[in-house]
């Protein structure tokens, strides 16, 4: 079965497991009903009033496949707006953001709310940014990060975490390893050293993939999550990078977000969470979204990902990309711009278009919510 008729059978699975994960996420407004471009409740695809000008927004690179063809979508109904998306990473959206050099911001982790050493924290940045008010976590991309390698004859491979996180850490150095040949029973591994590559720029996946390893290594990883990766290998920008360095590179290994990875036909791992192994795919990325827990409140539609749940049949490596945008605090002609292109990307017309990506659509009691949120900006 191929990916994509994965993805369209797994994203029912994704509707009806992961309407727990924002049950308790507070009383926001109900919906408009909308899912026009505009705002309007007039149609699923068609738009009533666009606005014009034009959008910047920059940041997570794992989404770039699905910002794009959203953006494409929309236009069909909006031609006379603009959507620039600058897909630089994360870390990067985010300082745009605020520094008030783009309208919205994509990162694959939520704004966080303690600053580093004493620093201004990413939120309390973006409400300064945003005039007082409080900058939203959108989720709007469901993308799993696939454990992704490219080795000769390996068609099947199987990690868990403490295996993971001690290739990724450098202290499993060789495919052949006991740790790794434990795992694939009567698989051939070869000699060859393990050739790691990881993100060099500031990213949402990276972090994103060392709270997996920091949550299910048993202690083989030592860093701390986040943005800028601490383990070994060699640094390639964004996650087309990373794939590319793979893609061209025997032996090797790196955490790449599963679109990337199918587009680049790179053998992808599964993940034993001690239920037994995993393989990647919306229905069991549903499984694993299901176990998050709402950790923002009213608007602030930002959740705790279980990297370490156990949940049989759920692969527990996902992230959720967040548009990150001001609840208040545009101009009135940024503002209409911002609704209705986020209001179109969480339609029901904009998430399907992502399944032909390899982007699992998100569940319909989360897309009601971000819809309800970004109805509620002004």
């Amino acid at each position: 079965m191929s990916v994509n008729r994965l993805l369209r059978v797994g994203s029912v699975a994704v509707v009806s497991l992961g309407v727990l994960a924002l049950s308790a996420c507070g009383s926001d407004p109900e919906p408009s009903g909308s899912s026009s471009p505009s705002g309007s409740s007039s149609s699923s695809t068609g738009a009533a009033e666009c606005p014009q000008g034009t959008l910047n927004a920059e940041g997570s690179s794992a989404q770039k496949n699905a910002i794009e063809e959203v953006i494409s979508k929309y236009n069909e109904d909006c031609a006379d707006v603009t959507v620039n998306y600058n897909p630089t990473g994360s870390g990067a959206g985010i300082k745009q953001f605020n520094a008030s050099q783009v309208d919205f911001a994509g990162s694959d982790s939520a704004l966080k709310t303690v600053g580093a050493d004493g620093a201004v924290s990413e939120a309390d940045a973006a409400a300064k940014r945003c005039a007082g008010n409080p900058a939203l976590n959108l989720p709007m991309v469901i993308g799993p990060v696939a454990i992704a390698y490219n080795v000769d004859g390996l068609s099947k491979l199987i990690l868990d975490g403490p295996t993971a996180a001690k290739i990724f850490q450098g202290t499993v150095k060789t495919w052949n390893a006991p740790e790794i040949a434990k795992l694939n029973p009567g698989v051939t591994l070869p000699s060859a050293q393990i050739a790691v590559f990881f993100r060099s720029d500031e990213s949402g996946t990276t972090e994103n993939f060392s709270n997996y390893l920091a949550a299910a290594g048993g202690g083989a990883w030592t860093g701390k999550p986040a943005k800028k990766w601490t383990g070994t290998g060699a640094g390639k920008e964004k996650s087309a990078g990373v794939a590319e360095g793979v893609k061209s590179t025997k032996n090797s290994i790196t955490y790449v977000e599963w679109s990337y990875a199918v587009d680049n036909k790179l053998g992808v791992a599964q993940v034993d969470t001690g239920a037994g192994p995993v393989e990647l795919s919306a229905d069991s990325a549903g499984k694993a979204l299901a176990a998050a827990k709402p950790a923002g409140t009213g608007s602030d539609l930002a959740l705790k990902l279980d990297y370490a749940t156990k949940a049989p049949g759920a692969y527990p490596i996902i992230l959720v990309t967040y548009e990150v945008a001001c609840s208040k605090g545009l101009p009135a002609e940024k503002t209409a711009l911002v609704k209705s292109f986020l209001s179109y990307f969480a339609s029901t017309a904009g998430q399907a278009s992502l399944t032909e990506l390899n982007y699992a659509p998100l569940p319909e009691e989360t897309r009601t919510k971000v819809d309800a949120a970004i109805q509620a900006i002004s």
